[in-house]
């Protein structure tokens, strides 16, 4: 990360310990592809799929909360070795439920979002984060836009600000993570 972190940015950053993200829109582009026999295609980054991982080996849990069924994204996940909540109607539910689960306070939680589903959690956690292309009465809500957009290093570009924030960078640069 090139840019400095702004104090209240790192503080936030630095308390995260479960790290949350929308699929369409903020892990893919959100457009949705159908082939003729109507099974859905979406496409990944692997810039943000390394991010992911990396949060993993750091001790930060990563969790995949989505409105849509569908197993692109349920295949995305388990390459990666995280956990996917598909058909999620209410976010902020799931988010609790890891919550009392990991016994953990909101505070600790970070979501990352680009539209309205994605409200109630963005109100409730400790960080929260919209992509560059994230819908404008989502984004005026997040602590922190990236420049990237979804699908195209945006999550990355968190994942490298969590990792900076708690200190990992110079392990992962020495290649000394477990």
């Amino acid at each position: 990360m090139t840019a400095p972190i702004a104090d209240d940015l790192r503080a936030r950053a630095a308390r995260i310990r479960l790290a949350c993200f929308d699929v369409d829109g903020t892990l893919t582009d959100g457009r949705l592809y159908f082939d003729s026999e109507g099974r859905e295609l979406k496409a990944f980054h692997v810039l943000d799929g390394q991010g992911l991982v990396l949060l993993r080996r750091c001790g930060i849990a990563v969790v995949l909360i989505t409105a849509r069924q569908g197993r692109a994204a349920e295949l995305r996940a388990a390459e990666l070795g995280i956990a996917i909540h598909s058909g999620v109607k209410d976010k902020l539910a799931a988010v609790n439920a890891l919550c009392a689960e990991m016994d953990i306070s909101l505070e600790q939680v970070a979501f990352v979002g680009d539209d309205l589903p994605d409200l109630p959690a963005f109100r409730a956690v400790g960080l929260a984060v919209a992509p560059a292309n994230a819908h404008p009465w989502t984004a005026q809500h997040a602590h922190w836009q990236t420049r990237a957009a979804g699908g195209e290093g945006a999550a990355r570009e968190f994942c490298d600000l969590l990792l900076t924030a708690q200190g990992h960078l110079p392990a992962i640069l020495a290649g000394t993570l477990p």
